[in-house]
């Protein structure tokens, strides 16, 4: 009984072991390493895309802060409220 434990026990770790080297064998053939490269560059392209959003998402709202802070944003006086310099209201219209 003892022994068909141990050869049990010696072939489960001896299928756990080809299986492991299997694996690692797969990784390190040229298409193994193209799925590699391939999934590390869309982690790349990812992470790029992330960092493009974050400094879109920062630029439109310091854009705003500087608007609302030199009045870029107020809306446009009326026309007869808008004072050009030389002139004075309907005195400019005689010369």
């Amino acid at each position: 009984m003892r022994r068909l434990f141990w050869l049990a026990m010696g072939i489960t770790i001896g299928a756990l072991v080809v299986r492991k080297l299997s694996r690692a064998a797969d990784k390190l053939t040229p298409g193994g390493i193209a799925g590699s490269i391939a999934d590390g560059l869309r982690d790349v392209a990812e992470a790029i895309g992330d960092f493009g959003a974050d400094i879109r998402a920062a630029a439109a709202e310091r854009e705003a802060e500087l608007r609302a802070g030199t009045g870029l944003d107020a809306p446009l006086p009326a026309g007869d409220q808008i004072r050009l310099p030389g002139r004075h209201g309907a005195h400019s219209a005689d010369h």
